[in-house]
């Protein structure tokens, strides 16, 4: 099911005792911040146990739906590409590296649940608030207040970002480097090492170098490690097969998958999910 939004700009809450809609994806952006309450946010192939003071970032082709726990009460900040070219004369310079689009289409960011430390949690439940307390105007989409309300989450999701040591600022050419990697790990052919040279202008016979240089690991050895780390949280969730699983991550069948997995993990994908099903 995929839900559509022709407004720019919709701020809604949601306070139940269940949450009601089944999987879904949208057309628009949409940040959800949890005001209270507890329990399950499934994010593409991820599932994040959220609680109050929780946000999460989706864009259109993200699947999701929410498991309530405990009563609970949501906001959704959802909007359109048009939202923000509407107002580009009010952005600021900071942004034109990283957009608040760009942002929200990180995939570090649906892997990885943001952690809010003080005082970025309280300026953040209060600029939510901000929001709420605008929101019965008929103009709101039209709104610099508002406007820059929303871009100030975006500052705060980089402060956190940055706490919790997760690179998603493009501005900065290491970080820039992996957090492309991070977002084409599903694609092998966007990771192999002249695409990425190619992307980021460094010389391919260079290239292993550079990378070894400033991470302190070979290229390869980075590739393969965040690969299986995420194949062992597909395999955790237990929400996909092993040949979907290879399909996602670009594998060119389950005989592929299993020999890459026992390759590193001296273990085969079955054997792994049959480990946890007897240890949980």
């Amino acid at each position: 099911m995929k839900r559509k939004q022709f407004d720019t700009l919709v701020i809604d809450v949601m306070e139940k005792e269940q949450y009601d809609l089944p999987l879904h994806s949208h057309t628009y952006y949409e940040m959800v911040y949890v005001i209270k309450g507890s329990g399950e946010h499934y994010l593409n192939n991820n599932v994040f146990n959220y609680k109050g003071g929780d946000l999460f970032l989706l864009s259109p082709g993200d699947n999701h739906y929410i498991i309530f726990n405990k009563k609970s009460k949501l906001v959704f900040i959802k909007f359109t590409d048009a939202y923000f070219q509407d107002n580009k004369h009010l952005s600021p310079d900071s942004f034109s590296i990283n957009s608040p689009l760009d942002i929200m289409q990180n995939q570090i960011l649906k892997e990885e649940k943001l952690v809010f430390d003080e005082p970025c949690k309280s300026i953040l439940r209060k600029t939510v608030e901000n929001i709420l307390s605008y929101n019965s105007r008929i103009d709101v989409a039209f709104s610099p207040l508002i406007f820059f309300q929303i871009l100030s989450i975006f500052g705060l999701v980089q402060e956190a970002a940055k706490a919790n040591n997760l690179s998603i600022d493009e501005g900065i050419s290491t970080n820039g480097m992996i957090s492309y990697i991070n977002q084409n790990i599903y694609n092998p052919q966007k990771i192999r090492i002249k695409a990425i040279a190619g992307h980021f202008n460094i010389a391919q016979n260079y290239f292993s170098n550079y990378f070894k240089r400033n991470f302190e690991v070979s290229f390869k050895e980075y590739i393969d490690d965040y690969r299986i780390k995420l194949i062992e949280k597909r395999l955790e969730l237990k929400e996909n097969s092993i040949k979907q699983i290879a399909n996602e991550f670009g594998f060119t069948d389950e005989s592929h998958l299993t020999n890459y997995f026992k390759k590193h993990r001296n273990i085969s994908p079955s054997q792994y999910s049959s480990t946890l099903k007897k240890y949980n």
